[in-house]
Order: structure tokens, then C-alpha cells, then sequence
């Protein structure tokens, strides 16, 4: 089944919209099953041959699409079928990650693969200095980096609540953002669209897009950072609530702790299992020198015990969650978005083993899943901000006239 066939969040407006989903069926079809036949397309998304290969036409206009006649088979009966796919050579987005450590700057293709990245430090700013270090970088490092390609937009992602209408980062406490013009700030230094997002919805629709194919039915996502997010997807679409919030799992009581919250309680899921709380105690323990993900991520890898011990609890922590939203949802897939299971398997088992063993519903530990698109998921996931209108509206996201990009 297509899908999504729109936006991310909200139905078309004007018109009845079938030009719309139409085009973006057929995007969609070609980016899961491509290189494909027009036939099979049709087939697929039950839409009739002209009006596959009308179109086709117009994704090609866009740059969205190629004909891939090399791969027609050199015999055969009939008029050949010639294979239509993704074209990655002619539209790219960039993507914008803003965190605690700092900033990734990304190029990213129509396939979600990453064609440039550079990391902008945070070390020694406050406040939204990290902002104007960003905007002050962007521009260049897409001039060096673009080539041929059209950059469609940019897309800014974070954790917190953020609201991608208003394009507003709301609260980011660990940042000390509130109400921050983040859209408005990244558009006047590219001149180009800008498409701002929580980084957990970001990641569910990346995975939508482009990992574990049971995500287009139902996921839900985890983030665990410096802050913890959660994200609900369904029918191919993410849920965005009332006023702009994720899936609260910050706040959550962990039973027995009485690790002090900025919102002023003690106990919350985030003051608990956040890398602050976990880079901190590592400190305090004696694990780590200073408080440093790079410190912490070296002793794991070096099978520090004490190292090992604060990681696995902080996985077990984070099954217990699991297990939590999978009896309230019961989604196809889970993703886990967390430094360590990302790269220590075992710690993945952690999770899955603890989420199992206190899920009544979810008896699958491979429902439960590392972020399909790898190590730089959160890259991605601030690319798919702008991938994601694509693929819902390809017509009314992507000009026709290329010439005007960055």
C-alpha cells in the first residue's frame, strides 16, 4: 500500500488533492520498490497507466525521478518496459541536528543517504550563540559541498518541544531555549525553505521513509539524549499533538529515585536515564575523568566494568519504557535512538530483554530495533524534516524550476 499520501501532518488544502497524492503515490512506490516498471507502479498503487505515466513526467520535471533503460532486458516480447527509479543526482536537502554538544550540517539524497556532513562545537556559547554559529556556516558548507545538485530545503531538528508550523522551537530546557525563530533564522541566511522539527517525529518518519518496512503500519520512536522524546507513527504518518508536543516520556516516574528534575519533581524518566545523568554519576563514580561522551564511549569500548554496569542499568531503564508504550500502543516496530545500544549490540539486548520481560503484549524482541538509517540517524532523521514533505507533496515542496536553489 502507498503511503503516506500527503504531508506529514496535515490533509491537502485546495482542489481535491488528487493530482497530489497521485504524484505522491507514485514517488513513494518508486522509492520502495524502485527500479520498477510503470505496470507494476500501477499495479501497486491502483492508479491507471496514463495516469502513472503523467506522473512520471512530472516527477522527472521535478528531478524527483529517472528512466533506467539500461536495465532492460535484451530480450523479450513486446514493447520493452523501461524501469523508473529514484534520481539522487539532481535534488538534495540539507539537514541542520542541533544538540547539547552542539551541530551537524548535513547533505542528504532523495534516498536518505548522507553526501556531506561537518560538526559545528558548542563549546564555549550559551544560549542561541550555537544558532548564529550555524547560520553563519550553512551557507558555505552547501556552496562546497552541492555541486549540480538543487537543495530543496532545509530541515532543523532538535529534541524538546518544537512546533513545525509556527517553525518555533518551544522548550528546549538542557539549551535554554524557549520560543527561539528558528525556521525564520535559517531561511534569512539560505534563502531557502526551511522545515523545523522534534528530532524523535523526525526520526519515526525517517524510519517510515527509509528502515524497517513494518514502520509504515505503526512505530514508535525513542529518543534518549541529554533529552528523552518518544514519537507515534501510523499509516505511514507521525503524530503531531496539541500544542505541537511529542509522546511526554521525560516525566514519567521512575520507581525508587529521587534524582532531582528542572521541572521540579524528582524521579522523571529523564533526570534518571538522560546522558547528563548518566555522564555525571560516570563522573562522580569515578568511571570518566569529566563528564564526555567520548570519555564514557572509550571505557565502554575498553569493557570497563564500572562503565558496563552504568550503561546496562540505563538500558534496563529504557526497556522498562519500552515495555510501557508497547502495551499502550502495541506498534509494529520500536526504535531505540541511544549512543550505546547503537553501537554495542548488547546493549540492545538489554533493552529487548528487559521490554519483553515486562511487556504483556509484545513478546518479539525484534520488534524492537536500532534506527534503520545507522550511526548518523539524527543526520538523517534532519534531512527527512524536508524528505518527508517530498514525499507527501512532491508538487507543492519541489519547484519546477530548478535554477533558483542555493
Amino acid at each position: 500500500m502507498p503511503a503516506p499520501l500527503n504531508s506529514p501532518y496535515q490533509q491537502l488544502r485546495g482542489g481535491d488533492g488528487r493530482r497530489e497524492a497521485n504524484t505522491s503515490a507514485v514517488l513513494r512506490t518508486v522509492l520502495d520498490h524502485g527500479p520498477v516498471a510503470r505496470r507494476r507502479i500501477a499495479a501497486l498503487t491502483g492508479l491507471s497507466p496514463a495516469a502513472v505515466s503523467r506522473q512520471v513526467v512530472d516527477l522527472a520535471r521535478l528531478g524527483l525521478v529517472r528512466e533506467r533503460p539500461e536495465l532492460v532486458a535484451a530480450a523479450g516480447v513486446g514493447r520493452p518496459q523501461v524501469p523508473v527509479d529514484i534520481d539522487p543526482g539532481r535534488v538534495a536537502v540539507a539537514g541542520v541536528h542541533i544538540g547539547v554538544p552542539g551541530a551537524t550540517l548535513s547533505l542528504i539524497d532523495l534516498r536518505g543517504r548522507i553526501l556531506a556532513r561537518e560538526d559545528v562545537s558548542s563549546r564555549g556559547l550559551g544560549g542561541t550563540a550555537i544558532l548564529e554559529r550555524v547560520t553563519r556556516r550553512l551557507p558555505a558548507f552547501l556552496a562546497a559541498h552541492k555541486g549540480a545538485l538543487s537543495i530543496a530545503g532545509v530541515g532543523a531538528v532538535l529534541g524538546g518541544r518544537v512546533d513545525p508550523e509556527r517553525g518555533i522551537a518551544v522548550r528546549h530546557e538542557p539549551l535554554g531555549w524557549y520560543e527561539v525563530p528558528l525556521r525564520d533564522a535559517l531561511e534569512r541566511a539560505t534563502g531557502l525553505p526551511v522545515y523545523v522539527d522534534n528530532h524523535a517525529r523526525a526520526l519515526a518518519q525517517s524510519e517510515i521513509l527509509f528502515g524497517h518496512p513494518d514502520a509504515q503500519h505503526s512505530i514508535v520512536a525513542i529518543f534518549v539524549g541529554h533529552v528523552v522524546d518518544a514519537a507515534l507513527g501510523s499509516g505511514g504518518r507521525v503524530h503531531l499533538g496539541p500544542r505541537a508536543a511529542t509522546s511526554d516520556l521525560a516525566h514519567q516516574p521512575v520507581p525508587g529515585s529521587r534524582a532531582q528534575c528542572p521541572c521540579g519533581r524528582t524521579g522523571c524518566f529523564e533526570a534518571v536515564v538522560s546522558d547528563t545523568a548518566l555522564f555525571e554519576e560516570a563522573t562522580d563514580r569515578g568511571v570518566i575523568a569529566e563528564p564526555d561522551r567520548a570519555l564514557l564511549s572509550t571505557a565502554v569500548a575498553a569493557g570497563h566494568p564500572g562503565a558496563d554496569r552504568l550503561v546496562r542499568r540505563r538500558a534496563r531503564l529504557i526497556g522498562r519504557a519500552v515495555a510501557l508504550l508497547a502495551d499502550l500502543v502495541n506498534p509494529d516496530v520500536v526504535v531505540v535512538h541511544e549512543t550505546f545500544s547503537g553501537a554495542h549490540p548488547r546493549y540492545l539486548d538489554a533493552i529487548r530483554t528487559e521490554a519483553v520481560g515486562r511487556s504483556h503484549l509484545c513478546d518479539d524482541p525484534e520488534r524492537i530495533v536500532a534506527p534503520g538509517t545507522g550511526e548518523r540517524a539524527l543526520d538523517v532523521a534532519a534531512g527527512t524534516a524536508v524528505l518527508a514533505h517530498i514525499y507527501g507533496d512532491p508538487l507543492r515542496t519541489v519547484a519546477f524550476d530548478q535554477s533558483s536553489g542555493l
